[in-house]
């Protein structure tokens, strides 16, 4: 059973990775590959050390990290991230459905932290029309970026340097066009104090809002998801975000930009509701959630970096265990209390 659930997530991300090939360049396609390869290579020597077999949670682990990446990450660093995700994230707790944390976010984190400048400086606008990114490999190789930076009168070095929507809205004032967030198609030059500047687009998967949305009713409708996972997430962020914009009257972006910008659906679909690491009480899983949508729109306001969707799901990892412990012995005591 399990496995046709991991099947069936695959499914889901199968348009996602198509559509960051289409905006991207088949680098996208070359680094999932990589991530699949570290990722079957780690779980295969650990499980043939204590007599187990692969899952496919396996590909699932590496795919969602691969899509999580910046379009032009180095290839050592997307190895590094997954053989972290699956060793430190999965096979230390004695393997699949032991493990307390999302190994795809472990390792995600793990190549946030440790390679900072690589994973901050590796966003590219997205190729425009038809074919697309089918026909090149990546951005800052192809004859399409450096005529489209020549124009602009900006070195070919620079695209590696663009500001994602979330960048460039904090930090230059610069908002990309909800229509553009929504599809993906971000990219381009502006302006700011007499210097142009390129607008990147974000991390290979979390790019088309649209394509994330129907993955998302796919894997609800067949009952791989838990819809309280992603909704209650939304409503976290959505919920703060308000209270912040409208509220206090701080500096937030309006709702909308919050929800199409970022890793937030991204997360919310395929991280947050990983069976293994969530709640399994309902009630927990709405708290669950919640906590992680808030922690997002918080770091995002309040850290240095402009998102912080890997570290709000590791605390909501920590926290979920605690959660579905504290919810049984509240009933527990309530039917206690009941019975005297």
């Amino acid at each position: 059973m399990q496995q046709k659930i991991m099947r069936r997530v695959l499914y889901a991300l199968a348009p996602v990775a198509a559509v960051s090939v289409y905006y991207f360049g088949w680098r996208i396609a070359a680094m999932l590959a990589l991530s699949c390869l570290v990722c079957l290579a780690v779980e295969w020597y650990m499980t043939s050390r204590r007599g187990a077999k692969i899952s496919e949670a396996c590909f699932v682990t590496a795919a969602i990290y691969g899509l999580s990446l910046p379009p032009q990450t180095p290839f050592w660093i997307v190895a590094a991230g997954a053989l972290i995700a699956i060793l430190f994230g999965k096979e230390v707790f004695g393997g699949f459905g032991r493990n307390v944390f999302n190994p795809a976010i472990v390792g995600r984190a793990f190549v946030y932290v440790a390679f900072p400048v690589e994973l901050t400086s590796q966003f590219v606008p997205v190729f425009r029309g038809f074919p697309g990114g089918f026909a090149e490999w990546s951005f800052p190789s192809s004859s399409y970026a450096a005529s489209m930076l020549k124009n602009a009168g900006i070195a070919m070095a620079d695209a590696l340097t663009a500001a994602t929507p979330m960048w460039s809205r904090r930090d230059f004032g610069i908002i990309a066009p909800l229509p553009d967030l929504f599809l993906g198609n971000i990219g381009g030059i502006f302006e700011f104090q007499g210097f142009s500047k390129v607008l990147g687009a974000g991390s290979a998967g979390e790019v088309c809002a649209l394509v994330i949305i129907l993955s998302g009713i796919y894997l609800m409708a067949t009952k791989t998801a838990q819809w309280r996972l992603t909704l209650s997430t939304l409503l976290g962020a959505v919920a703060l975000n308000a209270l912040l914009l409208y509220g206090a009257g701080l500096a937030v972006p309006e709702i909308p930009f919050t929800l199409s910008s970022g890793a937030l659906l991204y997360v919310s679909v395929f991280m947050v509701t990983d069976p293994i690491s969530a709640p399994k009480d309902k009630l927990a899983q709405w708290l669950y959630g919640l906590f992680i949508g808030i922690l997002i729109v918080f770091f995002r306001y309040k850290s240095i970096f402009a998102g912080g969707a890997a570290f709000s799901i590791l605390f909501g990892n920590i926290l979920a265990p605690s959660l579905d412990l504290w919810i049984k012995r509240i009933r527990s005591r309530g039917k206690e209390t009941e019975a005297i």
